[in-house]
Order: C-alpha cells, then structure tokens, then sequence
C-alpha cells in the first residue's frame, strides 16, 4: 500500500535500529567483494531463478532487471531481497489500516483497525552494509524504466525527510522491494518498484535523458561501470557484504567430486578460496531459504560441507543448491565472523506469516 506524505506525518514510527554503524566521517565505501559470477542451482522449493535457463520474457529490457542488486560505484554489494538483508538491519514500522471483516448484522462495526506494516529506511540500510550515507555523491533508485530513477545526493539523505525515505516488500517479507519517497526529496520521482539500486561514491554517476543513462554523453545499457544486471545463483555473504554467488556454468567439473549418488559436488570451502575469499574468521553459517534463515551451521561443518549444483530436464533449477549429506536446499548463505545472538535474528510476526 502506498503511504502518501500527509498520512506519514501522522504515523507513529518505531525506529529499531541494530549493530554498531560507526564510520569514520572520511571512508568511501566498504570493501568490494570478489565476484565471480557464474550459475548456481538446485531442487526442491526456493526463490530467486538462475540464468543458465532464462525464459524469453527477461532476456531484454527492463524485464532482464528480475533480481534487485544493490551496486557500489559499479561493484555488486547485495540484492534487495527479504531473507538476504544485513542482520544488522532494523525495521521501522508505520502504523497504517488493516481491513477487518464486519458482521453482515452490524451496521455500526467498523470495516477497519489500525496495524502496522515493516519499513526499512535507505540511510539504516546503507548503514547496516558499511556505507556512510554523507560520504555518497548520489544514490539511484531505479524503478520499471530507467528514466523513472529516484536520485538523491548524500546532503538529500541528511535532511529530516530522508528518514521517510524508505523501501518495504511487496508481500511484508516476500516480494518485490516498494520505495516510499516523500514529498519534495531527491529530484521527486515515484516509482511504484524498485528494479535497482546504485550507489556512487568515487565514481561519477550518470545523467539522464529520455532513452536512459548517459555517461561521458554515451548511453549506456545497464548497470553503470558494470553492465547486464546480475540475476539468480546461489548467494553467499560474508558478515552482510556479498562475497560470491554459485552459479553452475562457472563450476569447474575438475574440481568436482563425485558422490554416492553419483552426483558432482563441489568443497563449499573450496569454492569460496577460489573466489578469493576468507573464511579463516567464519564462526557460523546460516542457510536462508525462502526468504528466511533456516539452519545455522558451526565453520567446523561448513568446512568439510560439499554442494550440489544438480540438472534436470536440461535445465538448471531455479536459485538453489544441495548442501551437505542431506542435502540442503539452499537459496543464500550468510556467513559471520561471529556467533549471532538470538535477538539480532529477524522477528516475524503472526500477522506477517503466510
């Protein structure tokens, strides 16, 4: 539901924020992660798509813009999907109506009450990923066209207002990422989705005119400094950055085993060394699965843990991996330098449950 600004004013908004965000005043940006994009997949139920198969229908256009990244100065940082936000990221909560079913016999009953409904605003996000919001040149939000792009400067995302400056999902916490922008913020686009997001720091961001983005008076077709949009795989995340993403066309059957099953598995620690990534500091793991995190697994497990990256029909299936002996139906990981407490991990409430 689209919150106009008036209602907003007099919404009552419970900010949770979580983790220690402290940046010095003069960092850019957090690290760049090692991207090695290639294809991931599995079986059993998950979210997200891989592209080894694409359907027709996001082979072009802005349809090819399926997964929402998040990009730093053209560098992938994240996807704005549910179960693979920062743990460190907090909701605020918006009061809003909520309808409720009035007896056929009343008259007088009212047809509505007051509930709440889970935000997340931009400048808490970028927080919660290492990123001082006074630091950003300007943040683009793009929605269904690229030309229906919010644009805000980091002195926009230090005015009062950004803290209404905000995105939730379509489903509360499933779905596609909705923007709310307020009145008078940024250059005052809407857009009623968000397909992408870019972030520029130290690189200069695009202009715009009426096909799309402009660099150096050059169009350019999707993403700015990094090209087509990524899309599906399995993602892993080492404490809240993106570190690599499975996908099984870049697999090196060479470096594959085979199991009882006679299926090929791949050392999911070995994957990740190849990608350039540290995993000496991993003190656990959690496997997220339709867009929650489901089991937490100890390094000393996910050491010695293999996936599968299985076919069928010809065709990878759809953003999943088979972890472990058995068989784990992975859509993300997330990994962590540290043993989270149970009151970081996300709280869904009963209304929000499907």
């Amino acid at each position: 539901m689209k919150l106009p600004f008036n209602a907003l004013v007099m919404l009552a908004l419970v900010a949770c924020r979580g983790g220690d965000h402290k940046q010095s005043a003069g960092s850019a940006s957090a690290p760049e992660p090692a991207i090695v994009v290639g294809s991931g997949s599995g079986s059993g139920s998950g979210s997200g798509s891989d592209d080894t198969y694409v359907p027709a229908e996001f082979k072009a256009g802005m349809s090819r813009f399926k997964d929402i990244g998040v990009y730093l100065d053209g560098a992938p940082v994240g996807f704005l999907s549910f179960g693979e936000l920062p743990i460190t990221l907090k909701p605020t909560w918006v009061k809003h109506k909520v309808n409720i079913e009035k007896p056929i016999d009343c008259k007088e009953c009212k047809i509505w009450k007051w509930g709440e409904q889970r935000y997340y605003r931009f400048t808490d996000y970028l927080r919660a990923i290492g990123i001082d919001p006074k630091t950003i040149r300007e943040i683009h939000v793009q929605g269904p066209k690229e030309t229906n792009t919010i644009v805000a400067t980091g002195r926009d995302l230090m005015q009062p207002n950004a803290d209404e400056f905000m995105f939730h999902f379509g489903l509360s916490i499933h779905g596609k990422a909705i923007p709310h922008v307020p009145l008078n913020f940024g250059n005052g686009h809407d857009p009623d989705k968000i397909t992408a997001v870019m972030i520029y720091i130290k690189k200069t961001p695009p202009t715009f005119d009426d096909g799309g983005y402009v660099l150096d008076k050059r169009p350019i077709d999707g993403i700015p400094y990094f090209g087509e949009p990524l899309r599906g795989g399995v993602r892993i995340y080492l404490d809240d950055k993106l570190a690599a993403i499975i996908k099984r066309q870049e697999l090196d059957a060479k470096q594959a085993i085979t199991d009882a099953d006679g299926e090929l598995s791949w050392s999911l620690w070995g994957f990740l060394k190849s990608r350039g990534v540290d995993t000496s500091k991993v003190v656990e793991g959690w496997v997220i699965r339709n867009d929650a995190r489901q089991e937490r697994l100890p390094a000393a497990a996910l050491a010695s843990m293999t996936f599968e990256a299985p076919m069928k029909s010809g065709k990878s299936q759809s953003g999943a991996v088979l972890l472990g002996e058995q068989k784990i139906v992975v859509n993300a990981i997330a990994l962590h330098t540290r043993a989270l407490k149970p009151d970081e991990l996300p709280v869904i409430r009963p209304d929000e449950q499907d």
